[in-house]
């Protein structure tokens, strides 16, 4: 029984990605250059094809927002193909009518690209002449749609050579809007797909796209944009030879991603980025000259040419095959894995050059903006991580933190293993392992603080701005401070450890049980208070608490830590407001109402715990009446002033912006200095 076959039905089972949206006029373009060698054999060179852009008369289609030497352009609306080929014989033409037609098969080809046509255009017209038996010129005319497949017009008499011109008419919305838009753009995915036929031995004939006026030679883009080329390998993937033509694309070339093409039936069929698949591999090399190129491979193989699917954008090989197998199954994995340690061989002394920048880069990252890896530095490169030396600092930073905390993830998995396996592991296997898992944890360790000590010094840069004055004169307004030093409105209940920096004012504020900040008296849940007045921030410290003690529950509590903030170079105090004395006040007040703690227990009446009141305040000359009127000292570089007031038991310390600045910076020099960073 005979099957019928439905054209319409073919075409919509079809597949035709957006993303391969000029496949259709690609797959005419290839049919045109396969006439052109069936006509002329060796002597190729004397074929020609040239392509046609045909765009809208009426609607003009924006490319973006208009610029210097930027034009509408109107939608395209279909392609003409025109070549010199050996022309629709009556063979040619009775494949074009079977659907599946292996006439072309030693080709590669599939029968498909007339489906691909109808799947992207409205409908097809050609007008071919080709030389019969007795070498007369005879020609042909037909339309080809999906509505009425195949339809013969009179025979056309006005050839003079054989040829052909395959005309495609009314790009679909879905394809057209997908499509490149430029005629350079539209010749360069052209030139793309049918590279090998311009490296064969023999080359490729004179092909041309053209769009009005302006007309672009793929032979002149294959010497625009190939910088030299490499010797054809073969590798040996399970059995299957794979051809690699390697090809190094000059350094003006707008893409200048490593790229490797997998080909099939001359075509390229997939398109796969190289960048980082092989260590140095980022973007263009530089040869022994230092001129900058772009490595590109286009890869073929029968293999590939029996396994392309028949819309020709993918193969049906596996990506992996998972285990062992009967059979020595090819997956893409593997074919790729050859390919890239072939690159590595063809490209060894440019890939150790770009291998040594990309050190470099990262050597004078670390040393300049982040220190804190460089413990860990060593421990990076033996994972195998190299670093495009074009890389962004913020890109570089996340790339360094992501392989650190793999590290830390590493460190912890081992440091699980060897401590499982004490005392059943051979003692002296046991030792190298436990050495190892504890080298690694220390420079984690120091990396962790060189970030902690990095952060320091970020706190002060920002600190010294912030005491600057504006271009308008003004100084930043004293809540910008304060919420640097600790946030706003919070207690210690509600902050995490790391987001006080009260350590600038003085170190031992690391090690309070209660701190809260710019929170009135009665909110505080340590005094009981019933006062609605609101110190800048205040801290208790319990005895026998060295570092930040657990929710109050060791008492008696020893000392009151109250720092003012106020604005830079505020010139407003008064005896009303004299913060000096806002101090000495609040102390009494948390005396006075200091009945419970925290966590609700009570605190001992105790009037001796000594105070200590530090205001933050540039010396105008107010407040330095202030501080002459409480009996303070200058300090010995004239930025502050110290004293102790009796009746209060309290140390009072006024210190200006600069001297909170500098004290800092000095007490962390060393630190600074250990990891390279300015301590000025």
């Amino acid at each position: 029984m005979a099957l019928t076959t439905s054209l319409a039905g073919r075409v919509r089972n079809t597949s035709l990605p957006k993303s391969h949206a000029l496949l259709p006029l690609l797959e005419a373009v290839v049919n045109g250059i396969q006439a052109i060698d069936a006509r002329f054999g060796d002597d190729v060179e004397r074929g020609c094809l040239s392509v046609k852009i045909r765009r809208s008369p009426q609607v003009e289609l924006d490319l973006g927002p208009a610029g210097p030497g930027r034009a509408a352009l109107k939608p395209i609306v279909g392609f003409s193909v025109a070549d010199n080929g050996v022309g629709f014989t009556p063979e040619n033409m009775i494949s074009f009518e079977t659907l599946d037609s292996d006439y072309k098969a030693k080709l590669g080809c599939r029968g498909v690209g007339r489906l691909l046509w109808l799947k992207a255009f409205d409908k097809v017209s050609i007008r071919s002449a080709y030389e019969d038996a007795a070498g007369d010129l005879r020609g042909r005319q037909f339309r080809f749609s999906v509505d009425r497949e195949v339809e013969h017009d009179a025979e056309p008499d006005d050839f003079d050579d054989a040829g052909t011109v395959v005309r495609l008419d009314g790009f679909k919305d879905a394809f057209q809007g997908s499509a490149p838009k430029t005629v350079d753009a539209i010749a360069r995915e052209m030139f793309e797909h049918c590279i090998w036929y311009f490296l064969r031995p023999g080359g490729a004939p004179e092909v041309t796209v053209a769009d009005d006026d302006e007309v672009v030679s793929l032979k002149e883009l294959m010497n625009d944009f190939v910088f030299s080329e490499m010797p054809t390998t073969t590798i040996d993937v399970k059995g299957e030879k794979f051809d690699m033509v390697n090809l190094c694309l000059k350094s003006s070339t707008r893409n200048p991603t490593s790229r490797l093409y997998w080909c099939a039936a001359s075509r390229v069929v997939m398109e796969e980025n190289l960048t980082g698949k092989v260590p140095g591999l980022y973007g263009r090399l530089k040869d022994e000259t230092s001129a900058e190129f772009t490595y590109v491979c286009y890869l073929s193989s029968s293999y590939l040419d029996n396994h392309v699917r028949a819309d020709r954008t993918a193969f049906d090989i596996s990506e992996r095959v998972a285990g062992a197998t009967l059979t020595d199954d090819i997956s893409l994995d593997d074919i790729r894995a050859g390919v890239l340690d072939e690159v590595e061989k063809i490209l060894a002394a440019p890939l150790i050059a770009a291998r040594d920048e990309g050190k470099a880069r990262v050597n004078a990252f670390v040393s300049n903006h982040a220190p804190r890896y460089r413990p860990v530095l060593a421990r990076l490169e033996s994972l195998g991580v190299t670093i495009d030396p074009s890389i962004k600092d913020q890109d570089l930073e996340l790339l360094l933190h992501r392989n650190l905390q793999k590290l830390e993830a590493d460190a912890i998995a081992e440091g699980q293993a060897v401590f499982a396996e004490a005392g059943s592991a051979p003692l002296e296997d046991y030792e190298k392992r436990l050495s190892r898992y504890l080298e690694t944890l220390k420079d984690i360790n120091q990396s962790d603080l060189a970030a902690y000590v990095s952060r320091r010094r970020a706190i002060l840069d920002i600190l010294s701005r912030l005491i600057r004055s504006n271009e308008d004169g003004k100084y930043s307004r004293e809540d910008a401070i304060h919420s640097l030093l600790i946030p706003m409105r919070t207690d210690s209940n509600e902050i995490g450890t790391d987001a006080s920096n009260l350590w600038i004012i003085d170190e031992r504020l690391a090690f309070h049980d209660y701190l809260a900040s710019d929170k009135t008296l009665k909110s505080m849940p340590i005094t009981s208070s019933e006062s609605t007045k609101e110190p800048d921030i205040l801290a208790t410290r319990l005895v026998d608490s060295p570092v930040l003690a657990a929710e109050g529950e060791a008492l008696p509590l020893p000392s009151i830590v109250v720092v003012e903030i106020k604005r830079p170079m505020r010139n407003d105090v008064t005896e009303d407001k004299d913060p000096i004395q806002q101090c000495l006040d609040y102390v009494k007040r948390v005396r006075a109402g200091g009945v419970l703690t925290a966590s609700g227990r009570p605190i001992p009446r105790s009037p001796e715990p000594p105070a200590f009141c530090y205001i933050v305040a540039d010396l105008t000359s107010k407040m330095v009446d202030r501080c002459e009127y409480a009996n303070l000292r200058p300090t010995h570089d004239a930025l502050g002033y110290f004293g102790f007031n009796e009746p209060a038991k309290a140390y009072i310390e006024v210190m200006s912006f600069d001297r909170l600045v500098n004290a800092a910076t000095e007490r962390n020099r060393a630190f600074f200095d250990k990891l390279g960073l300015p301590s000025s």
